[in-house]
């Protein structure tokens, strides 16, 4: 609770990282933007983040580089300027990377983590901690640094910009009509990769459904290559579009499909924010934990078939814990995914015109 009876009025946020973390804090924010309308708050945010948040309303977004090493914090830091300490300042990301910028920062308040999920002198950077309560997804978990600052129980929702211009380049890279299915193949780990016959596999099932699919990815070239292997396994024609598109312009992709497949990826989690369908496989993380928020029914997760057959179920209750392992993903059959896909499409389902 605040410690005196004065309302907080100036908030930062620290959480750099990554895209998929960032649209879980999305929610957080505009719940603390709804409690205390008339305070400022500053979200210290990675670069590439920023291209996919930084338009948000009534958020002063100061942008952090990686790549400019030591010189990023000094940026930041130059940023701030002489401007007096937050009243508080929520450290929702236990990189030391964070923390040593969490650590510079002025503050009169500093929450961070509940105690036993720090890492990385995060327990030296901050003063408070989030309760620990019985939350394990991570967007629970971050809700409890609403919490902290009296922020009444909240369902999680999101209001994310997305501009006409990136809505008529989406359109225009799925010939104008929504309810396609994107599957979304790449990870930030080789290792998080299905097997691309399978997605060529999947592929083939949704035109048998008479959909129409749309195949995306960055434009790195392990990613594009992926893509092109998938479009050339397949019997029928898909849409390419990796490295086609900016964070926005995919954003609008996932809100205008009709149901998205792929790992643990920040694609997937940009989904949930535009209320999408999703598929989601998971053999290296637990998906109670980084899985689409409150739709675990929806992932092929043989991450806990894995430790069961390992004998090691009681590694599952550990917050973190990741398998590790090249041939996990061949786990996940073809016939678990293309059970949830008939679910996901047996359902209700209006489709959004690109507007």
């Amino acid at each position: 609770m605040q410690p005196s009876n004065q309302l907080p009025n100036s908030f930062c946020i620290v959480r750099l990282s990554a895209i998929g973390d960032v649209c879980h804090v999305v929610a957080v924010v505009q719940a603390i933007q709804k409690s205390y309308p008339s305070a400022t708050i500053t979200w210290v945010i990675g670069r590439v983040e920023y291209a996919l948040l930084g338009d948000l309303p009534g958020i002063e977004f100061i942008v952090f580089d990686k790549a400019k090493g030591l010189r990023a914090y000094y940026d930041v830091k130059k940023k701030l300027g002489t401007r007096p300490a937050f009243d508080v300042l929520l450290q929702m990301q236990t990189s030391m990377r964070a923390n040593l910028l969490g650590g510079l920062l002025s503050a009169k308040r500093k929450i961070g983590f509940p105690v036993g999920l720090g890492k990385e002198l995060h327990n030296l950077v901050v003063r408070e901690h989030a309760n620990a309560s019985d939350a394990f997804h991570v967007l629970d978990v971050f809700k409890e640094f609403a919490y902290a600052i009296g922020v009444p129980a909240f369902d999680a929702t999101w209001s994310i910009p997305i501009s006409s211009r990136d809505q008529l380049t989406a359109s225009a890279l799925v010939h104008g009509e929504p309810g396609y299915v994107l599957l979304a193949p790449s990870a930030s780990h080789s290792e998080r990769i299905w097997m691309p016959e399978r997605y060529a596999a999947v592929a083939d099932y949704c035109h048998a459904r008479g959909l129409r699919v749309a195949v995306t990815g960055s434009a790195a070239p392990r990613e594009m290559d992926l893509a092109n292997l998938i479009c050339d396994l397949a019997d029928g024609t898909l849409i390419n579009i990796a490295g086609q598109t900016s964070l926005k312009e995919l954003l609008a992709l996932c809100r205008h499909a009709r149901l998205v497949i792929g790992p643990d990826s920040g694609t997937l989690h940009m989904a949930i924010t535009q209320q999408t369908p999703v598929v989601g496989l998971y053999a290296h993380s637990n998906p109670r934990r980084t899985g689409p928020y409150q739709g675990l029914r929806s992932v092929a997760d043989a991450y806990t078939d894995i430790l069961a057959s390992r004998g090691q179920e009681d590694q599952q209750q550990l917050w973190g814990y990741r398998l590790k392992g090249q041939a996990l993903m061949r786990e996940i059959q073809l016939e678990t995914v293309t059970s949830l896909i008939n679910e996901a499409l047996n359902k209700t389902y209006e489709a959004r015109p690109f507007s």
